[in-house]
């Protein structure tokens, strides 16, 4: 409950500071863009936690140096869970655990990310951008009372595949759609259970300034 909170906290101060252009009525930065998504992902390569999910977000802010080249930094948060049945694990040579499983994998990538803008000038601007950094991650195992984790860091990497859809030309105020992969280098153990590499693709929807 804590680290929801800290996150729901960090959350709402990420999207008050990306929300000023749009208070202000026009760009604070000249040729500067800002993304605010809700962020849907499903992973894949591993069966620890591999459930699709709807609990994340995807936070963006860039610069074009030139009408189609840009840099800028992200931060994305997502959790994903899965229920596991009642069991008997081993954990131990001498000693066992029964009981069902809530498993929970939390991730916190963040870094640079750069794009190519296909259309600078248009309200529709299709665009091809990939997004490099660090993850941390939480690998976790809920059994009633216990809770046991394994808590990690890894190499990020995204490729990404989207589109800013503005409503005016003046291009102040728009939806932002995309779709991605990413994968991190993390591992972890938690009881018998191993995650070698954490790989994710999905879509992000939300709005551009």
């Amino acid at each position: 409950m804590k680290k929801i909170n800290k996150s729901i906290k960090l959350i709402a101060l990420l999207v008050a500071c990306l929300a000023i252009p749009s208070l202000a009525g026009a760009q604070v930065i000249k040729n500067a863009y800002f993304n605010i998504d809700w962020q849907l992902n499903s992973p894949f390569g591993q069966d620890f936690s591999d459930k699709t999910s709807g609990w994340g977000a995807h936070f963006e802010g860039g610069y074009y140096f030139t009408p189609n080249i840009s840099g800028g930094l992200f931060l994305s948060y997502h959790t994903n869970n899965k229920y596991i049945d009642r069991q008997t694990l081993p954990v131990s040579s001498t000693s066992v655990i029964t009981a069902d499983q809530q498993h929970s994998i939390f991730q916190l990538p963040f870094g640079a990310v750069f794009r190519y803008n296909f259309a600078p000038e248009g309200q529709f601007q299709p665009y091809l951008g990939a997004g490099l950094g660090a993850s941390y991650s939480e690998m976790s195992s809920y059994m009633n009372v216990l809770k046991v984790y394994d808590r990690n860091w890894g190499f990020y990497v995204a490729p990404e595949l989207g589109m800013n859809i503005y409503f005016t030309p003046q291009k102040q105020f728009g939806l932002h759609v995309a779709a991605y992969y990413n994968y991190a280098t993390n591992k972890g153990d938690v009881l018998n259970y191993s995650i070698d590499g954490l790989n994710n693709w999905g879509i992000r929807l939300g709005v551009a300034f």
